[in-house]
């Protein structure tokens, strides 16, 4: 195990511990998919005391007139859209890897929380402080934790983790799988037995994707 991968180790071991303030050095992570599957923690899931309110999202984090779902479509945009007035976005096209579709209109887009609300509170954000939650739920700063995607697949996935659903599209898997991890690593949140036993078949038939992240907190 290299250094980095020992000092991840130690940092995610424990899901679910809040901390005073979101680290100044972040801790970087670099680990092969398969590696970093196995370092995750396992822990049963907690739903008691869930609600979506908890989590407080769509921001305006910089104050620019944009939410982050806007900043969200701005940056994943193919072609860029027009922004006006209070970030009014007309034009632009997407696509959502999730469906493989491609998507002209912002308004047909849901932002899709890679690991839902309901599923990070059950793998450790129960335990977490409201600023933490915050951050999550407008995470900007990694490009996996928010996807734009269409609506369809974003409510069918619902809250639902990879044991019970995975993106339609064949293409999709291997990538879905490094997003999810990326995101439960960086977050430190555990996964349950049967959620890691799925990651760790489904993987089997992925390349050895690189999980680079910094360590939220």
């Amino acid at each position: 195990m290299t250094i980095v991968a020992a000092l991840v180790a130690g940092v995610i071991a424990t899901p679910g511990v809040a901390h005073a303030q979101q680290v100044t050095n972040p801790v970087h992570v670099q680990l092969g998919l398969r590696e970093a599957i196995a370092a995750l923690p396992v822990a049963d899931e907690v739903r008691e005391g869930y609600e979506r309110t908890k989590f407080k999202h769509w921001i305006d984090a910089d104050r620019d007139g944009c939410n982050t779902r806007a900043e969200v479509l701005i940056a994943e945009a193919i072609t860029a859209p027009e922004i006006s007035g209070r970030c009014g976005l007309t034009g632009g096209d997407w696509h959502s890897y999730y469906d493989n579709v491609r998507i002209d209109r912002a308004g047909a887009l849901d932002i899709d929380h890679m690991v839902p609300l309901a599923e990070a509170w059950d793998s450790g954000a129960f335990d977490w402080t409201p600023p933490q939650r915050q951050d999550y739920a407008n995470d900007l700063d990694e490009p996996r934790a928010l996807v734009a995607v269409t609506a369809k697949t974003n409510r069918s996935k619902a809250d639902q983790d990879p044991a019970t659903w995975l993106p339609p599209a064949p293409d999709a898997l291997c990538t879905y799988l490094a997003d999810w991890v990326t995101v439960k690593t960086r977050w430190g949140l555990s996964v349950d037995d049967t959620e890691r036993d799925t990651l760790t078949l489904r993987a089997q038939d992925c390349p050895d994707a690189t999980i680079d992240t910094n360590v939220a907190y």
